[in-house]
């Protein structure tokens, strides 16, 4: 069950394609991002990131998940993830690589009382552009800006990107972008 949860995840992710500067082939595990990057582990993104938790709070399996509040893949993985979330706890991360609404829009998302009811608000109306972002502390936007800078310094060029752990062999798994699908 446990692999089954991680891989349906990481299919998920690896089905869409990528927002960003460039989209980028997938890493098969951490560590394997841009040369001179900073290896990809659980514990820089605990250490270094800030994103809220849906899901199963006590489950084992922790499903890390970099997002842009303007990218439709990304909103597609949320809905798409929705099923696993009595299997996992995701963490969903905000960063900001498609503009200042994206930091204004994530942080709005973080700074709100209950982040995932905003999320479902901002990405059942992303068509019409997502939720406003009026009136949001800077700490919440440096909070996206602190995270866009770990996703860059790992490497990432494109969002979603998936990272977990695989409950076989303990190995960072992780999946940027798209994969092909045929």
């Amino acid at each position: 069950m446990k692999r089954r949860t991680l891989a349906a995840a990481l299919a998920a992710g690896a089905l869409l394609a990528a927002c960003g500067k460039e989209s980028t082939a997938p890493s098969a595990a951490g560590g394997d991002s841009a040369a001179g990057s900073t290896p990809v582990t659980l514990e820089a993104i605990e250490s270094g990131a800030k994103g809220f938790s849906v899901g199963s709070a006590m489950s084992a399996r922790v499903v890390y998940v970099f997002f842009d509040a303007q990218c439709p893949h990304c909103a597609a993985l949320w809905t798409a993830a929705r099923p696993l979330k009595s299997q996992a706890r995701f963490v969903w991360i905000p960063v900001g690589l498609l503009g200042d609404k994206s930091f204004a829009q994530g942080a709005a998302i973080l700074h709100a009382g209950d982040p995932a009811a905003t999320m479902d608000q901002h990405e059942a109306s992303i068509q019409q552009g997502g939720i406003a972002a009026m009136g949001v502390p800077d700490a919440q936007k440096d909070v996206v800006r602190q995270n866009t800078q770990l996703f860059t310094r790992f490497g990432f060029g494109g969002v979603p990107v998936v990272v977990g752990k695989n409950a076989q062999n303990g190995q960072i798994v992780t999946v940027e972008g798209s994969l092909p699908t045929a």
